[in-house]
């Protein structure tokens, strides 16, 4: 009778030892403000990446050709990388019209300001404002992550957003400086 009820208790035990081991670890908490920030950045990065394509297809100055199709690749991947997340949140990939209009209502680089842009006597002057306007955007939408996010992955990567495109401003800013601009 001992050696049945051991048996028993040791069965148990291994059954709860097993049942540990299938644990998930619990996700990181998302909040509205995280998908918001998310949704509007994929928008955001879009408009940067056909900006700096103009930039790259038409600036003469190496440093500002480099700093574009940096800009081109690296915002690609964020896009990527922000899709990927909104995937696994189980989240639609472009809010809903109007949906985000209380958050700040950031402005959008429109299409008629790229096309603006394409034809300016100006050019690399006009880029360099409109990317730094651009840019500046970027910071302030990531700001608002840092302070209201949930998700620790999308808040750390808010932080580094606003560090280096605070660092793309100050570049351009001295680029325009040095063109007399």
């Amino acid at each position: 009778m001992r050696v049945r009820l051991v048996a028993t208790a040791l069965g148990g035990l291994l059954l709860m030892i097993a049942g540990c081991g299938n644990a998930q670890a619990p996700e990181a908490p998302v909040n509205a403000d995280d998908v918001m920030f998310v949704q509007m950045m994929v928008q955001h990065h879009r408009q940067g990446i056909e900006i700096a394509k103009v930039g790259t297809a038409r600036a003469t100055a190496p440093e500002i050709r480099t700093l574009t199709a940096a800009i081109e690749s690296t915002q690609q991947d964020e896009v990527e990388m922000m899709l990927r997340w909104l995937h696994s949140w189980d989240q639609p990939l472009k809010p809903a019209d109007g949906s985000h209009d209380h958050h700040g209502g950031m402005p959008q680089t429109g299409v008629e300001r790229i096309q603006e842009l394409k034809k300016s006597k100006s050019f690399e002057r006009d880029l360099l404002n409109l990317l730094i306007a651009h840019q500046d955007d970027a910071v302030q939408l990531a700001g608002m992550e840092v302070y209201n996010g949930a998700n620790p992955t999308a808040k750390e990567w808010a932080e580094q957003v606003q560090a280096s495109r605070k660092g793309q401003i100050d570049m351009m800013t001295n680029l325009l400086k040095r063109a007399g601009g």
